[in-house]
């Protein structure tokens, strides 16, 4: 049986992980008190970034920038998977709803009148967002 590492047993394997865990689903330090955190990279060493030189390797899907991965995220973030399918009024009021900045209701705006998008994509598409190339 392989374990992820032969310096110590499962169990520490295990308690290890969970030390970390907030930090992996987060992406940023979750604990309340400041003591408990890591301590940040040395004067000498490299800062820690979950996206070092600011690019994405791997990350972005071919066909689309940085840029427009981040804005339909931002997007798709204030609208929630159970909306769908939705007009552009319904689109609006859900992301006023959840308190979205100007910069995403003035793109939600820019949606054409009386026609319901299916998702996300089909969103993005009309806002003429880089699209992902398919796969084969």
């Amino acid at each position: 049986m392989e374990r992820g590492s032969d310096k110590h047993g499962a169990r520490m394997d295990d308690a290890l992980e969970h030390e970390v865990e907030g930090l992996v689903r987060a992406g940023h330090d979750t604990r309340g008190e400041e003591w408990k955190s890591a301590e940040p990279s040395g004067e000498d060493q490299p800062d820690v970034d979950l996206v070092p030189d600011g690019t994405l390797t791997g990350g972005v899907p071919e066909g689309m920038s940085e840029g427009d991965v981040a804005a339909r995220a931002e997007i798709a973030s204030f609208l929630g998977k159970e909306i769908w399918p939705a007009d552009r009024e319904a689109l609006i009021a859900r992301a006023g709803t959840l308190h979205a900045p100007d910069r995403v209701l003035d793109r939600l705006r820019q949606l054409p009148e009386g026609i319901p998008f299916a998702n996300m994509q089909e969103v993005w598409t009309n806002l003429q967002g880089g699209v992902e190339a398919h796969r084969f």
